[in-house]
């Protein structure tokens, strides 16, 4: 429990000289906002996911063998935004690769322009989120997640994705059970796989990890339990919270990028 705690401390405030530096806790605060979002899209926009691709896909196959409720042409609009964001990602990954600080904060600053377009749109549309408004909502909102998890996947922070826990609760889950005899022979992991020996060793080992985990999961528990307590406010006050700490967690990430310390390399 003690080491636990003190993993969940250091995810929250990194120790001076952490390989990762600043980005656990604000990797953490793209967690919430993930579940703030999928809030949105799921209870707001007609039951559509446009963060979690796995639900959305699921959901797709549902639409399309006719569940009543779901919307194939929702579904795959939004799966496209995304990937379409990936896309976007994945350049920005190419022209800030050698520096992780300038890449989240690049990143972030688009993501705040995506979710105002997609505030304001809310506030314009007085009656309700219309055809045309939920479809844009969707790819607004579609584009900024894709463009962070590809983002977040090339800064390479080991159980913060910030949009996927099924791998984190696998790892709780998995990681909890006793370590291999001596004399045993583990099956070799990748050297370069997230969670390998190498990785564990950087990063405290796969076990002092939990809290950094347990965090991960709370983190879009928290996001998806306050949007829906916000949404029975209104739809764009979800996306001013949301709007809110991507600018802060922006603003924070651009000031402490400017620095060579060793966790703004890859």
């Amino acid at each position: 429990m003690r080491k636990l705690l003190a993993d969940a401390a250091h995810t929250l405030v990194p120790p001076r000289g952490d390989r990762h530096g600043p980005l656990p806790p604000l990797l953490l605060t793209l967690t919430v906002v993930t579940g703030l979002v999928d809030a949105v899209s799921y209870l707001g926009l007609g039951e559509v996911f446009v963060a979690n691709m796995t639900g959305n896909v699921v959901l797709l196959g549902f639409a399309l063998a006719g569940a009543a409720g779901l919307s194939a042409p929702a579904t795959a609009v939004s799966t496209a935004a995304f990937l379409v964001g990936a896309v976007a990602g994945g350049r920005f990954g190419g022209r800030f690769a050698g520096h992780r600080g300038r890449l989240l904060a690049s990143a972030m600053s688009v993501q705040v322009v995506l979710v105002t377009a997609a505030l304001v749109t809310a506030t314009l549309a007085d009656d309700g989120p219309a055809d045309p408004v939920r479809y844009t909502l969707i790819v607004l909102l579609g584009l900024a997640m894709g463009l962070q998890n590809a983002v977040v996947r090339r800064l390479g922070v080991p159980d913060l994705t910030t949009t996927v826990v099924t791998q984190t609760l696998t790892g709780l889950a998995s990681d909890s059970t006793p370590a291999p005899a001596p004399n045993s022979t583990p099956n070799p992991t990748p050297s370069s796989a997230p969670g390998s020996p190498r990785d564990s060793a950087a990063d405290g080992g796969a076990g002092l990890r939990r809290g950094r985990r347990i965090l991960s999961v709370l983190a879009i528990l928290l996001g998806a339990l306050v949007g829906a307590l916000l949404l029975r406010v209104s739809l764009t006050l979800v996306l001013g919270v949301a709007l809110a700490l991507l600018a802060t967690a922006a603003l924070v990430t651009r000031r402490l990028s400017a620095t060579d310390a060793a966790w703004v390399r890859p």
